[in-house]
Parts: C-alpha cells; sequence; structure tokens
C-alpha cells in the first residue's frame, strides 16, 4: 500500500521514554541536527536523557502509569515545547494504537507504523489471520475469546504440548507451557488473571508448543512509497521466561536458502498489514528448519543495534527518514550480512539469587572500549537503579569479522565491564560465552532454563562440539602468532619497562 508521500520538515522530536533507548534516540536527532525533548517522572529527575536533551519537561509521578504511559501528559509536552514528531521508542506507550492515533489527531508525525498496522498486529489472533491471508505459515492453534472447555476440547484437536497466551499480550505475562491435559484448567486460570492484570484483558489464545525451537526474527524496513525490504534475522533464542538475555546477528542456524525465504515470508507479513517504518517478523524455528509467524513488533527492538553493526544501517535515523514521507536509503534487502555481532544485556539482577532484581547505587562504572565494542546506556557513577522501571543497566554489543572473534571481543569487553554498587548478571554472560553448546551454536530457546547452570558445569560435549572447539582454538591460535608477527617480536622487548609485559607474565615473573 502506497501512503502520502509528500515530504514533512521535522525540527524538534519529544522522545516518550527513558533510559538508554532515549539516549540513543537522542543522538540520532543529534547527528541529524534535529532539537530534542525528554520527559521524566519524579524518579527520572536527574537520568541521563535528561541531561542529554535540549529540553526536558516533568511529566509526572515515578509509576509509569501516573507518567510514561500517561498519553495526555506527553503530548501536552509534547504541544507545550513546539515539537513536530513523538518517538516512542520500545515498551510503554510505542505499540499502542491510540497513542498513535492521538498523535496524528493532535497534529503530531509518530515516528513509527500507522494506528491501524499497530491496532492490526497488536491483536495476536487478528495478526495471524491477516498474515495467513498472504500465505504465511502460523503456529497452530485457537482464536480469543473461547471459554476454558471449547480451549481444552481445542486442545485435544492440537495436541499436547501446548502454549496458553494471553491476546493482548507480550514480553511473557500471561503465558503458560502445558504438557499435560489435567494442567491446563489451573494454567488458562493464572494466564487469565495474569494477562488481566498487565494488559486489561484477559482473553487468552492457545498455540502449539513446537519444542527444540529456535526464536528467530527479522527486521523490516518500509517507506510510504510502497517500498518494503528486510536486513536479516537476529538469534534471539537465548532467553529466560521468555525474555531475552542474548541476541546475534546473523544467526548460528539459519543458511542462505532459509534466510532468503524467511526474509520473503517477512516482507509478504509486513505488506499484508499496510506496514510503515521499522518493525520485527518474530518466528519460530523447529529443528527441521520449518519456521512459523509468531507475532509482529511495531516498533524498534531492544536489540537492534546487532542489526545496525552488520548492516551499517542506523536504524533511527531511517525511522525519522520515513516518519519525514522520505525514501528509505535502501533499496534492497541483506542477504549477506557483513560480519557478526552479539548483544549481552546488562541487567541488575543476580544470576545466583534466581535472577532477583536488585537497586541501588551504581558506586563504580568503568565500560568497555576498543576495536568492535558498543556499549549503549542511560546510567552513570552515581546513578541509582530504582524498582519502578525494568532493570536493563545498559547493552554491551560486540562486531567481529565472523562469530569466533565476536564472541572473544565480548569475553573480552565483559571482563573490562565494572559495575560495583548492587548486583547484575555480568557473571552469567561469562558464564554462557564459555558454554561448549553457545560456541557450538546449539541452542534453543529452553537452554538456559533447562541445561544452562551458574553453578555447575555443563555436560561433556558431544564429539561435534569437542571439534568445534578444536577448529576454533587452532584458528585462533594462528590468528594470535600471525598478528603477534605483524606488531613486535615478544624477545625484542624491553622486559625492564613493566607496563610492557603481558598479564602471564606480570604474574608470573
Amino acid at each position: 500500500m502506497v501512503m502520502e508521500t509528500q515530504q514533512t520538515k521535522i525540527t524538534k522530536i519529544l522522545i516518550a521514554n527513558r533510559g538508554e533507548i532515549a539516549v540513543r534516540v537522542i543522538r540520532a536527532c543529534r547527528d541529524l541536527g534535529i532539537d530534542t525533548v525528554a520527559v521524566y517522572s519524579d524518579a527520572d529527575r536527574t537520568s541521563l536523557h535528561v541531561r542529554y536533551a535540549d529540553e526536558a519537561v516533568h511529566i509526572g509521578p515515578p509509576a509509569p502509569r501516573e507518567s510514561y504511559l500517561k498519553m495526555e501528559n506527553i503530548i501536552a509536552a509534547a504541544k507545550k515545547t513546539g515539537a513536530d514528531a513523538i518517538h516512542p521508542g520500545y515498551g510503554f506507550l510505542s505499540e499502542r494504537e491510540d497513542f498513535a492515533q492521538a498523535c496524528a489527531d493532535e497534529g503530531l508525525i509518530f515516528i513509527g507504523p500507522p494506528a491501524s498496522a499497530i491496532y492490526l498486529m497488536g491483536d495476536k489472533q487478528m495478526a495471524r489471520e491477516t498474515v495467513k491471508k498472504a500465505g504465511v505459515p502460523v503456529v497452530p492453534g485457537t482464536e480469543p475469546g473461547l471459554r476454558d472447555d471449547e480451549i481444552i476440547a481445542a486442545a485435544e484437536h492440537i495436541g499436547f504440548p501446548v502454549m496458553v497466551k494471553a491476546s493482548a499480550g507480550g514480553g511473557g505475562k500471561g503465558m503458560r507451557a502445558v504438557y499435560k491435559r489435567e494442567d491446563l484448567p489451573g494454567a488458562l486460570a493464572i494466564a487469565r488473571r495474569e494477562a488481566e492484570s498487565a494488559f486489561g484483558d484477559g482473553n487468552v489464545y492457545l498455540e502449539k508448543l513446537i519444542e527444540n525451537a529456535r526464536h528467530i526474527e527479522f527486521q523490516i524496513l518500509a517507506d510510504m512509497h510502497g517500498n518494503t525490504v528486510h536486513l536479516g534475522e537476529r538469534e534471539c533464542s537465548i532467553q529466560r521466561r521468555h525474555q531475552k538475555l542474548v541476541e546475534e546477528a546473523p544467526s548460528p542456524f539459519v543458511d542462505d536458502d532459509l534466510r532468503k525465504r524467511m526474509g520473503e515470508m517477512a516482507i509478504r507479513a509486513a505488506q499484508a498489514c499496510g506496514y510503515v517504518n521499522a518493525g520485527t517478523i518474530e518466528c519460530l524455528v523447529d529443528k527441521d528448519k520449518n519456521f512459523y509467524f509468531l507475532e509482529m513488533n511495531t516498533r524498534l527492538q531492544v536489540e537492534h543495534p546487532v542489526t545496525e553493526l552488520v548492516t551499517g544501517v542506523d536504524l533511527v535515523k531511517e525511522q525519522i527518514r520515513i516518519a519525514r514521507g522520505r525514501r528509505m536509503g535502501l533499496t534492497e534487502s541483506v542477504l549477506q550480512p557483513k560480519g557478526w555481532a552479539i548483544e549481552c544485556r546488562i541487567n541488575a539482577e543476580d544470576p545466583y539469587n534466581n535472577f532477583m532484581p536488585s537497586v541501588g547505587t551504581i558506586s563504580t562504572l568503568l565500560v568497555p572500549t576498543g576495536p568492535g565494542v558498543r556499549v549503549d546506556s542511560g546510567v552513570y557513577s552515581g546513578y541509582t537503579i530504582t524498582p519502578y522501571y525494568d532493570s536493563m543497566i545498559a547493552k554491551l554489543i560486540c562486531w567481529g569479522d565472523d562469530r569466533g572473534e565476536a564472541v572473544l571481543r565480548m569475553r573480552r569487553a565483559l571482563e573490562e565491564f565494572t559495575i560495583m554498587g548492587l548486583k547484575h548478571n555480568i557473571p552469567f554472560h561469562q558464564n554462557l560465552l564459555s558454554s561448549f553448546s553457545f560456541l557450538a551454536g546449539r541452542f534453543d530457546n529452553k537452554f538456559v532454563e533447562e541445561r544452562f547452570s551458574m553453578t555447575t558445569y555443563e555436560q561433556a560435549p558431544s564429539a561435534v562440539e569437542l571439534e568445534t572447539a578444536a577448529i576454533a582454538a587452532t584458528l585462533f591460535a594462528h590468528r594470535n602468532r600471525q598478528l603477534a608477527g605483524q606488531i613486535v617480536n615478544r624477545n625484542e622487548r624491553d622486559t625492564s619497562n613493566w607496563k610492557w609485559l603481558s598479564r602471564w607474565e606480570r604474574v608470573h615473573r
């Protein structure tokens, strides 16, 4: 669908969000010469996004429902400061069609898809039916609104295991895996309560549970001139309680043929709802590389930096370009990513205590730098992590020529990353990146919950995994020898100068 293509001038953008994503959008706006407006609650008065923006407007108490989720306060702040547009970031109001429509009604540009697309893809069942008409494969399931007895009868036809899912849900809320018929009534009751509490809608539906599945998503961009492209896939299977922890691009599981077929599917799904701007098609892929549409996220994703690093595309800039009515910079889909990127979400939580959230003041913060290392964050030394919002401290993203180099850089960066004053999950990431299964790319979306432990070593690797590790170690050693020969002969060092000694030499001298 081709929409109105008249170009619109944007001189000031209000960011209806907080934390690292607000900082990320502010930086893109600064690169484009666009003024920015931050909004903040009482708890965020001294936050980094407030300091970085050109202007800042207070919007209410710490509770999100009284500040970041209060549409009238956000729009009033935009009108008060003369903003032309609003960027919603992710979370909060980013996938609320009524907010997108309210912005349009007030003459503000919503930097995201049209309200109609958000509405269509926000309802899980409506989204399934829409993409099915476009020939997109979906997981077998039911429609929302059925009574419990109807759902139980449908489960018998679909076959166990099944997944109970909230119709208006996301982020793991209102989701329950059920392996036996007798467990289904209780799971339905719990899922309905969770969904009602989180989304104000207790409707649920059923999907066939695809076991040993990969969670793979495709980044979509579409402009108002009828152009829709994908920017390749992201591997998002390392997750816990349906919350992603590590993402990478490309996926070690996806080959060229699968990438082509899934990319074409993602474009069809986006076009089926008249999509414009940045969005993500999320899929489940089984061990035989059969893929199924899961949902569409009608916003920028937390993990968007890995796609940026392997494509060279600034997704936030593209969002703004598209919202202005211009043609996007890309002319075709990205089928050959350049290098490899991995993102670790650094959260304030204790991986040794069931990932219990941690609050407190960051007394020391030293972030890693160097080639191929990027840190997206909204915190600083002295910043206080509060219980009001999500636990993310930062996103650590590393790029390499290949997966091996990206993993090694991530290990180095995690070792350099120093956070003191509260618990964090850096030890989890360090253990994960030493796991044979992760290094061999042999994992699925249940790996962390079912086969990974912070306190015990992984089971002995298989012959295939040992061979993979041996090859990787040989290549790594060969690369280091080449680099050492290019830089300096070890025997020519002046070992009396302490700073030139390696770590091993300093310890064992």
